[in-house]
């Protein structure tokens, strides 16, 4: 508008309706993502107890260390959280492992930085007849004592008295664990 005069609608420039779908198309993205995460995060976060699923036994960095010092089975620790994506493209590997090794090696399962309903919930969906013996760290502190960090998820392999085997950063892959339950038991 200049000295009271309106532009004509066909006066606009075809780079400016580009911009203008441009815009529009980035705006409605960001509206399904958040739509997603508000889905995903309701999900994890879950107020209501879950039947028949007790939440994750709260332990100490020190109950920790005696729980694998005191093990005469390898231990394979694995660290997760309800609300990791990438803990949940893992689990049923862990799950499955869990079952076709309970035999030979002691699968442990630590939830950190979690809620108990989230705990449950998880473990209700991908561990309900696992052999997995879970436990909770709400500060997180454990792995980062343990010698790994607070990024999840991580899995800590452990040699009959506590001695460190392998530690694998990020989502553990068939083969690596298979390699590294084979040196626990046979190496």
């Amino acid at each position: 508008m200049w000295g009271g005069q309106l532009a004509a609608p066909h006066l606009l420039r075809r780079t400016d309706l580009h911009d203008l779908a441009s815009t529009l198309s980035l705006v409605s993205r960001l509206v399904v993502i958040a739509l997603v995460f508000a889905v995903i995060a309701a999900g994890c976060s879950s107020a209501s107890p879950v039947e028949g699923v007790e939440p994750p036994t709260p332990i100490t960095s020190d109950e920790m260390q005696t729980l694998l010092q005191e093990s005469t089975e390898p231990i394979v620790l694995n660290v997760w959280a309800s609300w990791c994506t990438p803990c949940r493209s893992e689990a049923p590997l862990l799950s499955k492992a869990a079952s076709q090794f309970k035999d030979d090696v002691r699968f442990v399962g630590l939830d950190v930085r979690d809620t108990p309903n989230g705990a449950a919930a998880f473990i209700a969906e991908f561990f309900p007849d696992a052999p997995i013996e879970h436990y909770a760290d709400p500060s997180g502190a454990i792995p980062t004592d343990l010698g790994g960090n607070r990024g999840v998820p991580l899995t800590f392999f452990y040699r009959p008295g506590g001695e460190l085997s392998y530690l694998h950063f990020g989502v553990i892959d068939e083969r690596t664990l298979v390699l590294q339950i084979d040196e626990l038991v046979n190496g």
